[in-house]
């Protein structure tokens, strides 16, 4: 965990939670740039942010769905009744509808996508902190998709529904590259577990192989499509949406 101890006045107090130690030094380095923003500390998970949040009198958190411990929409609920007046962003690789509705619902000021540009980001970060709500292009593509086209929409529901949150997040993690053991290691649980899971959602899904594992984790919003897919499919990110 690493703190701020130099107190800044008339700037949005940010608080950062991420697993990736070296994404999270990153972003407070460029966060701390700006004129208007101060980085009061950076966590590793959601148990952390909770107190943090009550001693360090953030204005505004940044948090991941998926997290070392915990997840990010029960933390965001956590600090939403303790703390009501403070902003929250999600910061996520995540894509699927049911996320992002899940986290508006326990109170989520902003969901951004970490394939953001960092312009992008800043214009949420400064969204919310003005009391606005904020979606990135892709997600609200999604939400806009699912209601124009509820059945293909509720397919994809009923699939993500058939797995636990725990199966949701293995497939997440080895779907981006994480090994078995890797994924133990992320979520606190052992290879056995983890093997046990990856062997249950596979069968739940109708999956055979690694490579078929990865593409349902796209299909279901779960991991970005590569870049180069990205092409193929249009790119949602010149436009930004602001609620």
């Amino acid at each position: 965990m690493t703190l701020s101890l130099v107190e800044h006045t008339n700037k949005i107090r940010t608080l950062l939670v991420d697993d990736n130690v070296l994404f999270r030094s990153g972003l407070a380095a460029l966060i701390s740039a700006q004129p208007d923003f101060s980085v009061v500390g950076e966590l590793r998970g959601g148990k952390e942010a909770v107190q943090a949040c009550l001693t360090m009198e953030p204005d505004l958190i940044m948090l991941d769905i998926l997290q070392f411990g915990s997840s990010g929409i029960d933390t965001v609920a956590q600090i939403k009744r303790r703390q009501p007046k403070v902003s929250v962003i999600l910061l996520t690789n995540f894509r699927n509808e049911d996320y992002v509705r899940a986290a508006l619902e326990v109170g989520t000021d902003g969901y951004v996508l970490k394939d953001t540009t960092f312009e992008d980001l800043l214009a949420s970060m400064r969204s919310v902190a003005s009391g606005k709500k904020y979606l990135s292009p892709d997600v609200m593509g999604r939400v806009v998709e699912g209601f124009l086209h509820p059945e293909q929409a509720q397919a994809k529901s009923s699939q993500l529904e058939s797995l636990t949150k725990r199966e949701r997040s293995i497939l997440q993690l080895i779907a981006e590259g994480r090994t078995n053991r890797g994924t133990a290691e992320f979520l606190n649980l052992s290879p056995k577990t983890v093997e046990k899971h990856r062997a249950s959602l596979m069968h739940k899904l109708g999956l055979r192989n690694a490579a078929e594992l990865t593409l349902a984790a796209m299909d279901l919003g779960l991991i970005a499509r590569p870049k180069s897919l990205s092409r193929l499919v249009g790119d949602r990110r010149a436009q930004t949406f602001v609620m």
